[in-house]
């Protein structure tokens, strides 16, 4: 039996939760989403909280379902009531960002600017110095994919440093050549 999926999942207040078949849907003050349930579970609201329950000798996998779809449904209720966001640090001499509606356009020591369109449900905010960037919204997963494809445009590097990278990452930095070389029995 999962642990995880025998847990209810708490419904704030502010937020409206429904059950119509294998579709969860949450409305709150950050807006509304939808999580369509796997076949082996089931949901139902009792005393301000959502219940799963999993026909276990469906399969072999029916109880990591059940708590796969337990998380699933109390990120939906989370994203909802208070919403989720990534924030991405830029680091590099130039290199900046500006935002435009739903485009992110990025200066990262390319020959032209990169131009990044963020998908609908998903919102890119830059701060006024131009070197953070926060993804916002009410899906964990969207808001993850999102900021993980703008870091994949510059990655940070070993050497410098310089690139995009998660608020708090830290990045083992290398020792260049000549550091290396030097130390090793190199020439003087």
């Amino acid at each position: 039996m999962s642990r995880i999926g025998k847990q209810p999942v708490v419904i704030p207040s502010g937020v409206t939760v429904k059950v119509e078949g294998p579709v969860v849907s949450a409305k709150g003050p950050k807006g509304e989403f939808r999580e369509i349930l796997h076949p082996y579970v089931t949901a139902e609201i009792k005393d301000g909280q959502v219940r799963l329950t999993a026909d276990l000798g469906a399969a072999k996998d029916a109880s990591a379902i059940w708590g796969m779809m337990r998380a699933r449904v109390n990120n939906l209720v989370h994203g909802v009531a208070s919403g989720y966001a990534k924030e991405l640090e830029i680091h590099g001499l130039g290199f900046r960002a500006e935002v435009a509606g739903q485009k992110l356009t990025l200066a990262l020591g390319k020959s032209h600017p990169v131009v990044f369109e963020a998908p609908k449900g998903v919102t890119v905010a830059v701060d006024p110095k131009k070197t953070l960037v926060t993804v916002s919204g009410v899906s964990k997963d969207l808001v993850g994919e999102t900021a993980a494809k703008i870091r994949e445009l510059r990655k940070p590097e070993p050497y410098k440093g310089t690139g995009i990278r998660y608020r708090g990452e830290y990045v083992r930095k290398k020792a260049g050549k000549t550091a290396a070389g030097a130390g090793a029995g190199g020439k003087k």
